[in-house]
């Protein structure tokens, strides 16, 4: 649709996950830093949490594709009830489909069997659980318990627990204190401040095809004001200012194009952390969110010359 009028090969603003569009800012370096040492020093159990739509996933995918060939990897995506036991899916996830009972004891010793062949065999076992906000203390206890059978000096199962700020209440509470001291690494992602807002948009753009800036500076503040700095709201709200510039036939894109897509997503309900306004009317739009701060040319051709100069 837009990708020819504005000369680009790919969507740069996917909401799907793709570690080729990969940004690390500051604090997403650090968890990527973290993920690894985690892994790569054996430490057991990795913790990362973060917002909806953070990045947290696109970390995940990154750092599976750096994994070595010993690493044996499950993958446990869907941690609702309606899925079956953690145990079951964790059974599924390295795809354990010979045991012949569903008593959970039964399904415990399988899991560790497989384990201890693993380690047999100069395996690296790790195990992912994403959206781990949903796994009920008790299950997370029953991981533990699993996590205790080790060699006399590796451990057998590496974990990471990724998912969004309520996983940290699950660790908090009273009876998890055990769990909460098998954790060697913790990560908390932050949003992306002013600067990396402007180079995220400027290097997913360059990766789609574009040879010029498309997003004029004040427009890429307008984004960072909201979206707040978290990813998937950022490409939510660049990818529907390309189609509305598209429609306008406009060259760039302007604060008022992303101030009016800021105004339709949020009378949309779509922009997650924005609570203040309701029912927006277009046509009163006033205050520091939708505030028409000049483009500055100036701004957006050091930008440019920064990211498409070579």
């Amino acid at each position: 649709m837009y990708e020819a009028f504005y000369q680009l090969k790919d969507k740069p603003f996917s909401l799907l996950p793709d570690p080729a569009y990969l940004y690390l800012g500051e604090d997403h370096g650090l968890a990527i830093a973290m993920l690894e040492y985690g892994l790569l020093e054996n430490h057991g159990y990795v913790v990362l949490t973060g917002p909806i739509g953070s990045g947290k996933t696109t970390l995940l995918r990154h750092l599976l594709d750096t994994l070595d060939k010993d690493a044996t990897v499950g993958f446990v995506a869907n941690t609702h009830s309606g899925f079956g036991s953690l145990l079951e899916q964790m059974l599924a996830a390295f795809q354990i489909d010979d045991v012949e009972s569903s008593e959970p004891a039964v399904q415990h010793q399988r899991f560790v069997d497989y384990l201890l062949s693993n380690y047999a065999a100069g395996k690296h076992t790790v195990l992912i659980i994403d959206e781990a906000q949903n796994v009920p203390a008790s299950e997370l206890e029953q991981l533990r318990l699993i996590s205790n059978i080790n060699s006399e000096k590796d451990l057998l199962l590496n974990v990471i627990l990724v998912g969004q700020p309520e996983l940290q209440r699950t660790i908090a509470e009273p009876g998890m204190v055990q769990f909460a001291q098998r954790i060697s690494v913790f990560h908390e992602l932050k949003p992306l401040n002013r600067e990396e807002v402007r180079h995220y948009i400027a290097k997913r753009l360059k990766i789609a095809g574009a040879t010029e800036f498309l997003f004029t500076a004040g427009a890429m503040d307008a984004v960072m004001r909201g979206s707040e700095g978290i990813p998937r709201l950022i490409n939510r709200i660049c990818e529907s200012a390309l189609v509305y510039g598209y429609a306008a036939s406009s060259e760039k894109i302007s604060t008022a194009i992303v101030n009016e897509v800021i105004s339709d997503q949020r009378r949309a309900g779509l922009l997650l952390h924005d609570e203040r306004v309701v029912g927006l009317d277009k046509t009163a739009v006033a205050g520091p969110w939708f505030a028409q701060e000049p483009d500055s040319e100036a701004a957006s051709q050091a930008l440019a010359q920064a990211v498409f100069g070579d």
